[in-house]
């Protein structure tokens, strides 16, 4: 038998475009939605990438069988909302740390949030449907429209891109290093293409499906990934080196959330960070004994450490010569004169402190991005007359330290970038000056979200950027996942969920600034007027 000769098309490729195309009503909306949610699956924790190479190919005969504007819109947002819904669940988990006060918001919280991002997919669908033709120059429309939204989505409003399309290219450790070249927003417009491509090729094929199609349908996803791969090992072979001199302890106290800010707790928390960082990982306490740089926790002390002289000498007592502290703390506006009163509306700030061994302060940074609802208020007077607040404790909202982003001086450290819990997620905005920093500290608390899919997405996007920036990244979490990440978004050490100790560690030095560091979103856009050439071309040549 000729192996060349031509076989039927297996039915089910060109019949499930068909009847995808052709749903209607409720059948319609279920399938979008279930093809929207099951797309979590590729990221964090799970990272059941394949999964994509199904759903994204229902989206794109959804829009098929949009006649018009109307439709593509619903159609966009019904799969986005099922994407966000089940990429998002965990914000729930929130609401139930006071469940007395803040349980009856959580049904809003998990629907309305997935619901106004969704309209992002909604806006990009119509878009898509506006450019739409026959065949792979369609592919290549719909990666540009969604990724269009997807960047949209990472900066309107403050912004929230969270778990990205693109991250499903981040998994395994090969294909991360390709955000050293096209960040997390240029691997979303190539996961868009990629993975929706090979089924869709097949199913446009209205002649018998031939070897030689089947290899070419293959050979879009395989081709790029094949080049991800091959480049990603080639840059993991370069050696690492480590900065000189320097020994990190991350401690990770794993404090219940619902326990952080009653005051009965407050001294219990201040003494266990104590006796975690004067032990080693192995349990023996060691008193910091070659520890260069102690990291705690975004806002470790549950009180205003400057403003509390007890704590500071405490900390100045167990602090040995040339040990550095760097820990989250909330701290009052330090503009105030020194006798000013603190009252309900000064200024408070979510902030990195960095102390000597005297426990003087030497160096800060004011987080500059703060979470809407939990860190601040929008409409706040409207918001608390009618009983809701922010999540995190204490009326009033926090305040954004000044722009652009310091680095900061650590005795011992390259410049230092300060990352203050959600910060870590916006690729190409973390480095906002002229000086590249040389180490990522990031600090956050991810309590709030319990044993979810949240940390573990968190973590993995705070991995990516130190990739991007090729940078170190020392991450220090509560409840974790705090660890130390090598540029190349190696982890050196950590500590896994809920998991009470503390880690020590040499740093890793940084790498020259990669293709994304230095060109930041140009490459998305490099990509993007690819594939419209791309699909310019197809058209022509298919009229």
């Amino acid at each position: 038998m000729d192996a060349t000769a031509p076989h039927p098309s297996p039915p089910s490729f060109a019949r499930a475009r068909t009847k995808i195309a052709g749903l209607r009503g409720w059948r319609r909306a279920l399938v979008a939605i279930s093809a929207g949610g099951l797309s979590a699956l590729a990221f964090a924790p799970m990272f059941v990438t394949p999964v994509l190479f199904l759903t994204l190919p229902v989206f794109v005969w959804l829009i098929d069988g949009s006649a018009n504007w109307r439709r593509a819109l619903s159609t966009g947002w019904l799969f986005g909302f099922g994407y966000f819904f089940c990429n998002l669940f965990w914000v729930g988990d929130a609401f139930l740390v006071e469940a007395d006060k803040f349980a009856w918001l959580l049904p809003f919280a998990v629907t309305l949030l997935p619901a106004g991002l969704a309209l992002f997919w909604a806006v990009g669908a119509v878009a898509a449907r506006m450019f739409w033709s026959e065949g792979i120059a369609r592919i290549f429309v719909f990666a540009i429209a969604l990724s269009i939204v997807e960047w949209l989505r990472g900066h309107i409003l403050t912004g929230f891109p969270w778990d990205l399309p693109g991250y499903a290219l981040t998994y395994p450790l090969p294909l991360m290093q390709s955000a050293a070249v096209f960040g997390a927003y240029g691997l979303t417009a190539i996961a868009l293409f990629v993975f929706p491509a090979p089924l869709v090729m097949l199913a446009d094929s209205r002649d018998r499906l031939t070897p030689r199609k089947f290899v070419d349908a293959v050979l879009l996803a395989a081709a790029p990934l094949s080049l991800m791969f091959a480049y990603g090992n080639w840059r993991l072979q370069t050696p690492q080196e480590f900065v000189p001199g320097v020994k990190l302890r991350i401690v990770q106290p794993s404090v219940p959330q619902r326990e952080k800010w009653m005051a009965q707790y407050q001294r219990r928390i201040f003494d266990d960070h104590i006796a975690l960082s004067l032990t080693n990982p192995n349990g023996q306490k060691d008193s910091l004994a070659g520890i260069t740089h102690l990291i705690w926790p975004e806002a470790a002390m549950p009180f205003f450490p400057l403003e509390a002289p007890v704590a500071l000498d405490i900390l100045a007592n167990i602090l040995p010569p040339g040990t550095t502290l760097i820990t989250g703390a909330i701290r009052h506006d330090p503009t105030l004169p020194p006798d000013s009163p603190i009252t309900p509306e000064t200024r408070t700030l979510n902030s990195i402190l960095v102390l000597n061994e005297r426990a003087q302060p030497i160096a800060t940074y004011d987080k500059i991005h703060l979470v809407p609802f939990g860190e601040y208020m929008p409409y706040e007077k409207t918001l608390a007359a009618i009983g809701i607040e922010k999540l995190t404790r204490g009326r009033g909202s926090f305040a954004s330290g000044p722009e652009p982003r310091p680095l900061m001086a650590i005795p011992g450290l390259p410049p230092a970038l300060g990352l203050v819990c959600y910060e870590a997620l916006f690729p190409g905005n973390i480095v906002q000056g002229a000086e590249r920093p040389g180490v990522l500290i990031n600090v956050t608390n991810d309590g709030w979200f319990g044993e979810t899919t949240g940390p573990y997405q968190h973590f993995l996007q705070s991995r990516v950027r130190a990739v991007e920036e090729g940078a170190p990244l020392i991450r220090a979490a509560n409840n974790g996942i705090s660890a130390v990440v090598d540029p190349y978004g190696r982890v050196l050490k950590s500590l896994g969920l809920d998991v009470r100790g503390v880690i020590d560690s040499t740093l890793p030095k940084a790498t020259i600034p990669p293709p994304y560091a230095r060109l930041g979103d140009w490459t998305l856009v490099a990509v993007l007027g690819l594939f419209a050439l791309l699909a310019i071309g197809l058209r022509k040549k298919s009229r």
